[in-house]
């Protein structure tokens, strides 16, 4: 896509527009999944997935101020949390005391090879530019054990915007875009995912939300 920002710019961008938020942004979500239960079946079938294959570390990446790690946890897995921001992770240690929460970009993850049993990016791919999904999901694909479960939800859509201000009328500088179930699918595919569930709805977590459940397959196809 031409005019796309470097990588250290739209990071830089991303990571102080979310530490200026970070706590309107932990008060306005901090209670969305009791307003939606799909979501939360959802998250329940995923940790019934990783809990079935044995359990193991499961990772919340661009965890934001923890919600969905705290969440995880509630459904007994051994979930922890990374974000970009500085800002989120001190949010998420100050709202979830004792959960393991850590720095860390999606584009680079610093985990160990099939450390993991299961993945989630909640809503945490939308600033992420088309040229960089390629490589988050190879790193998805190269942290998560052979089988493991992967979760992701975004917004559904054709269209890219910059957002300027948000969570209580702070000043951001972050692009959101939103992509076709098939889009997300084929770069799935692409990285060594099989694609086992997905669906589109909409909810108080996006006007029109899309669902993948994927797992890992043993060796890149």
């Amino acid at each position: 896509m031409e005019n796309e920002p470097s990588t250290d710019s739209w990071l830089a961008d991303t990571r102080t527009s979310y530490d200026t938020v970070a706590a309107s942004y932990a008060d306005q979500v901090r209670n969305l999944l009791d307003e939606t239960p799909v979501e939360r079946a959802v998250l329940e079938l995923f940790a019934g997935l990783v809990s079935s294959r044995g359990g193991g570390s499961v990772a919340d990446v661009g965890c934001g101020p923890g919600r969905i790690t705290a969440h995880l946890r509630q459904l007994g897995l051994d979930a922890f949390g990374i974000d970009l921001s500085p800002g989120m992770i001190e949010m998420a240690r100050r709202d979830h005391p004792g959960l393991r929460f850590e720095l860390g970009s999606m584009t680079d993850l610093s985990l160990s090879d099939g450390s993991i049993a299961g993945l989630v990016a909640w809503y945490s791919l939308i600033h992420i530019p088309d040229t960089q999904i390629g490589t988050v999901f190879k790193h998805f694909h190269r942290v998560l054990q052979p089988g493991g479960p992967l979760l992701l939800s975004f917004h559904v859509g054709d269209t890219s915007k910059v957002k300027t201000e948000g969570y209580g009328g702070h000043p951001m500088k972050v692009t959101v875009h939103r992509r076709q179930l098939s889009q997300m699918i084929g770069w799935l595919d692409e990285a060594g995912f099989t694609v086992d569930e997905h669906r589109t709805l909409t909810s108080a977590e996006s006007t029109l939300g899309g669902i993948l459940l994927a797992r890992r397959r043993p060796d890149l196809q």
